[in-house]
């Protein structure tokens, strides 16, 4: 009996290269895999989206887009503050108008002044962060001092921007902003955007820099450079708007 081999017949130039593509995505995907892994295990996680939120960690690549997504979350947001022991406690919800204070909450804390402020969870958390990250590091870094407290104008009033009787209104409506005035040092220093905002030296210098870190965490950050109105103060909000002046 005669066996008959076979005859193989060579693949195609087709299902060669399909084979060549197939191998390498697979390589592609083994080094996607491999940077990760590396990425995530050194990176730091304020630089990383998937990794946790905390009002610790200093701002980084993905700290706008993890504070929006907590923001607009309200138990997230609470769950947030509690994390970073934060004293906010819920206050009635209320309608009068156009103005409410819907998600609000009085904050703790003896830093405030005047103490007590009603503000929305996420006006609370982008200020928590903000003074954290940003005022109180600009106060060692450039004045060489520790803040002991920060002066401010008010949170809430039922009010249509600038105080008109027509028009958009104002966040401060909602209790969704804060009128930042200045800082008192531990040294018994005292600094305020009425009048230092402008000057050369470090209180100057220290009033912009905190002006550009809130640009980076407030959606709206309104300095003397805007115009005004808003000489001796900076407007900071979590509006739907996004400005910085």
């Amino acid at each position: 009996m005669k066996f008959v081999l076979p005859v193989l017949t060579p693949p195609s130039a087709e299902a060669q290269a399909l084979a060549g593509v197939s191998s390498l995505l697979l390589d592609m995907a083994l080094v996607a895999v491999l940077l990760f892994m590396v990425v995530d295990r050194t990176a730091p996680p304020q630089d990383l989206p998937w990794k946790p939120f905390s009002l610790d960690q200093p701002l980084g690549l993905a700290t706008s887009g993890k504070l929006a997504r907590i923001a607009a979350d309200p138990v997230r947001c609470k769950a947030a503050l509690a994390a970073g022991g934060v004293e906010f406690t819920e206050t009635p919800a209320k309608r009068d108008g156009f103005c409410s204070t819907l998600d609000a909450g009085r904050v703790g804390g003896a830093e405030l002044s005047p103490a007590g402020p009603v503000m929305t969870c996420r006006q609370t958390l982008a200020f928590t962060l903000w003074k954290r990250q940003v005022l109180r590091p600009a106060a060692r870094d450039i004045l060489g001092a520790e803040v002991a407290a920060i002066d401010h104008y008010g949170t809430y009033a039922c009010r249509r921007v600038y105080g008109q009787g027509e028009g958009r209104v104002s966040e401060h409506a909602h209790a969704n902003a804060l009128d930042f005035a200045g800082v008192r040092l531990r040294d018994g220093r005292r600094v305020t955007v009425a009048a230092h905002f402008d000057e050369e030296g470090a209180r100057g210098r220290f009033l912009r820099a905190v002006r550009d870190g809130a640009c980076e965490v407030f959606r709206v950050t309104l300095s003397p450079d805007y115009n005004a109105a808003h000489r001796d103060h900076l407007h900071l909000d979590m509006g739907p708007f996004r400005t910085c002046r």
